[in-house]
This record gives C-alpha cells, sequence and structure tokens, in this order.
C-alpha cells in the first residue's frame, strides 16, 4: 500500500492534513506517536492531540522503537499515521541511539508495511544555521532521515499555513 511523508514547519497544518487523509482510507485508524511528555506543558499537548482524535483511534506509544510498531500494527484493514519524525529523531540522539541503524530499520517497515502509512515531519532546514553543534547535528539527522522517508514513500505533501502542495 502506499506511504505519504507529510512535511512542513511548526503549525502549518501537517498534523490536520494527515488526519483527514487517514480518516478518507476509511480504514482503522492507529495513531503512532513518537511524543514524550517530559514536561505539563507537552503532557498539555499530547492530551489536546488525543482529544482531537477521538475515541475510534487507537494510539500506540513509540518514541524510539518506530519501526518495531509499525511492524506491529501496519495490517491491510489499518491506516497508521506516526506524529512525528523529527520528534523520533530527537529522541534517539538524546539517548544516543543509532540513528543510521534506526533509519534503516524505518524505511524497511514503511516499505514492507500491507496498509497505508502517514508520516508526519517537519523541516528544519530553510532557517538560519543554528549556533551550536547539537542543534546543528539536529538539523542533518532530521534531514537525512526525511530526505530517506521521502525517497521510500509513493506521497510527499509540503504544507505552508494550512496549504497543501504536492512534491511527489
Amino acid at each position: 500500500m502506499p506511504g505519504l511523508m507529510i512535511i512542513g514547519g511548526a503549525r502549518s497544518g501537517k498534523s490536520r492534513l494527515a488526519q483527514t487523509r487517514a480518516g478518507a482510507t476509511g480504514l482503522t485508524p492507529v495513531f503512532i506517536a513518537t511524543g514524550q511528555a517530559f514536561d505539563d506543558e507537552m503532557r498539555d499537548r499530547i492530551a489536546r492531540h488525543r482529544d482531537d482524535r477521538g475515541d475510534e483511534w487507537l494510539t500506540i506509544e513509540a518514541p524510539y522503537a518506530l519501526a518495531e510498531a509499525i511492524s506491529a500494527q501496519a495490517a491491510q484493514d489499518r491506516v497508521l499515521l506516526v506524529d512525528c519524525l523529527t520528534l523520533w529523531v530527537s529522541n534517539l540522539m538524546l539517548a544516543d541511539h543509532d540513528i543510521a541503524a534506526a533509519l534503516d530499520g524505518l524505511a524497511a517497515a514503511i516499505t514492507r508495511a500491507p496498509g497505508p502509512v502517514i508520516l508526519v515531519t517537519n523541516e528544519v532546514g530553510w532557517g538560519i544555521v543554528p549556533d551550536n553543534a547539537l542543534a546543528r547535528r539536529f538539523r542533518d539527522e532530521a534531514g537525512r532521515v526525511n530526505q530517506r522517508v521521502a525517497a521510500c514513500v509513493d506521497e510527499v505533501m509540503l504544507v505552508c499555513a494550512g496549504l497543501a502542495l504536492k512534491l511527489k
């Protein structure tokens, strides 16, 4: 089944588009969350997103083992929505995981999935060059992840100001 990557800046409408596209499939929706609630603001944000999705969504937490979550949840009668790849990259970096190996696993899981997989990610390379090594490494790793995922999905949409542009 086809994969879709939705990329854009913060608060661009990526997640809303992803949920709309998932709902349009008529399949059972599975939300694979990569975010972790390290503070009250993030806990509130996660709760709001969960409420916005509604009870019909099954939610799977996968801050590190994203490929494994996709492999375990993918089915012909399900649509998976991964939100988001850039949080996953930051989780891997902060836990000192092998990002290249994790990315290999992710690409394989997306390619093998028997049902549609929608992946949300942030474009972080359009701003100024970060002033510290950690931020530059994050930008570079996120860029590599985005390129690799874009290469293994059938469709890529760029979202800006709530407007979607098909890139692939």
